[in-house]
């Protein structure tokens, strides 16, 4: 009888060890999933992850008819690639052009447009990310070319 109970604690205790790990995994799972962009954005054209809020004493914003610029700073739990992939993913939906990504750690991507350029900063904080977005005009004598810059 003492074997039978022990037999059974025993597999007790690994069955919901087995449990824990698995929800374990599908924790991590749930991390890794791809992000949504939130409903309502400060400027509508330029997305931030659906969970991530606004750092408002670090932001500033100002726009009118003719022109905006803005250094808006965001934090939200999810990993630097998984953000960076959001934003390459985004980003085109709204007509911005990736120029660059700069990786050393932070991250940088550097969009643009007709008139506008946009600097996304992407900084690891713990388990969370600060986004930094930088909207301004484009420089007038700026312009696209297929040439090599030499």
């Amino acid at each position: 009888m003492k074997s039978l109970i022990l037999a059974s604690t025993v597999i007790l205790l690994f069955s919901l060890s087995g449990c824990a790990a698995l929800n374990k995994g599908n924790k991590d799972m749930a991390v890794q999933a791809p992000l949504e962009p939130q409903a309502v954005m400060k400027f509508g054209d330029i997305p931030v992850p659906a969970g991530f809020k606004m750092i408002p004493h670090q932001s500033y914003s100002f726009q009118n008819t003719g022109i905006r610029v803005g250094l808006l700073k965001y934090e939200g739990k999810a990993g630097i690639d998984q953000v960076m992939s959001f934003y390459k993913e985004q980003m085109p939906i709204y007509n911005w052009n990736l120029i660059n990504i700069i990786e050393y750690g932070d991250r940088i991507m550097n969009f643009d447009r007709e008139s506008e350029t946009c600097i996304i900063t992407l900084l690891p904080k713990g388990s969370s990310v600060v986004v930094t977005l930088a909207v301004g005009p484009r420089a007038q004598g700026s312009r696209k070319t297929d040439k090599p810059v030499k």
